[in-house]
């Protein structure tokens, strides 16, 4: 009988059909020409089809632990983040990433000294590592250090990425002036270049990217350098925390360049998004696709523009990784038809006690790609125990007894 169910649905939608349009019990591949919600409307107009199983830019996304890195017993003297794009080379995938190693844990914004870090990401370099699998991946050792004050990076050089541009390799990473913390974590943007993903890399000790002028969005600081190659020039999306320290809100720019030293002009429509946090876009059949991630009003979201500026959600996405770095084959290629990807690097902060923390690496696995189908991954729902609810969005003690103090003077109206 329950087999049966699905045709009789068939049967009177059918019949409804022949007296007044209705909405078919199977979702058409195409909008119908019937009267339709706003909802309905939006459905087969914003997204790439009007369920997620058909949806090329909806995925969940699986993380895994990575083999062969350690960090020190978890004492919170040695971090891992920030991972770049993942590249292939010599029959290995490569990945540089923000390495702090330091005698004592983070102190806090501004606590820092010249031996003692104020952040996860204070006192750091750039380091890089190799892996066969994507699974367990082998240190190589520091790719750019801390250069001599004041040449910009002396006190730190974190969050890199990479560009491949014509047979040479580029790494774009944020060079601090100050600790981090002292002034809305303000620093530029600088580059060091090799003709070898194994270096040795040589920097051109200046800046890149240039803060925006007072008074403007990204006055005060440049995060995330993001290249990709496209209509033949090296775009670079990055982040700027805007709207002062207390109310801030992430979001992204863009800038473009004929060469890999600039000079780079800035996006006349920046901010190119008007939310978001770490920076990850890709190519995308003939436009450009990315993530937007913890903050804003379209946090948790991926969106897709034609002309690579402007972004348009095309899904909701939840567990997105907050510092993805894919795999992206064709990121440099000044591809019309990208092809996604399925897999990248993140990184897990808080990790430790109170009073040590540390970041670590993940892979993360995903169906974002136009070449490869999963429909498990296709899947919306995540469920987790009561325990996990309790723990993470639970109430603080103090707005526990503020809540019990509200309902009880409210009974006694």
């Amino acid at each position: 009988m329950s087999r049966m169910l699905p045709l009789v649905f068939l049967a009177l939608a059918a019949r409804a059909s022949a007296a007044e349009p209705v909405f078919p019990y199977i979702i058409p591949d195409e909008k119908p020409d019937i009267p339709l919600s706003a909802a309905m409307e939006r459905a087969f107009d914003r997204y790439d089809a009007p369920t997620t199983y058909e949806n090329e830019l909806f995925t969940r996304f699986r993380y895994s632990r990575l083999e062969g890195l350690d960090y020190h017993g978890g004492d919170g003297t040695l971090s891992r983040r920030d991972p770049s794009k993942v590249v292939k080379a010599d029959g290995k995938y490569y990945v540089w990433y923000t390495r702090r190693e330091t005698t004592v844990p983070p102190r806090g914004p501004g606590k820092g000294t010249d031996t003692e870090p104020s952040t996860d990401w204070d006192l750091a370099e750039i380091w890089y590592a190799t892996s066969e699998d994507g699974f367990t991946w082998k240190e190589q050792g520091v790719a750019v250090p801390r250069p001599p004050k004041p040449i910009p990076g002396w006190r730190s050089v974190s969050t890199p990425d990479v560009l491949v541009w014509e047979g040479k390799y580029y790494l774009y990473y944020q060079s601090y002036l100050q600790q981090s913390g002292t002034r809305g974590d303000d620093c530029p943007v600088s580059m060091s270049y090799a003709d070898s993903p194994d270096g040795p890399w040589t920097p051109t000790n200046k800046v890149i990217i240039e803060n925006g002028p007072p008074g403007s969005w990204d006055e005060y600081s440049i995060h995330d350098p993001y290249p990709l190659v496209r209509d033949g020039k090296i775009w670079i999306y990055y982040k700027c925390a805007m709207n002062g320290l207390d109310d801030r809100v992430p979001v992204h720019g863009l800038v473009t360049a004929d060469d890999p030293a600039g000079p780079f002009e800035k996006c006349p429509l920046n901010p190119i998004s008007n939310s978001g946090h770490e920076t990850c876009y890709f190519p995308f059949r003939d436009g450009v696709a990315g993530f937007i991630t913890t903050d804003g009003n379209e946090h948790n979201s991926i969106q897709y523009a034609p002309d690579g500026i402007n972004f348009e959600p095309v899904a909701n996405v939840n567990l997105t990784p907050v510092a993805a770095a894919p795999y992206i084959p064709d990121a440099f290629t000044d591809t019309k038809d990208g092809r996604g990807f399925t897999w990248g690097m993140t990184h897990f902060t808080g990790q430790g006690s109170r009073d040590a923390r540390y970041t670590i690496l993940a892979r993360f696995d995903c169906d974002l790609s136009l070449d490869y189908h999963d429909r498990e991954l296709k899947k919306t729902r995540y469920w987790f125990g009561s325990d996990t609810y309790f723990r993470v969005s639970g109430l603080s003690r103090s707005a526990r007894k503020a809540k019990q103090a509200e309902a009880r003077a409210d009974l006694a109206e």
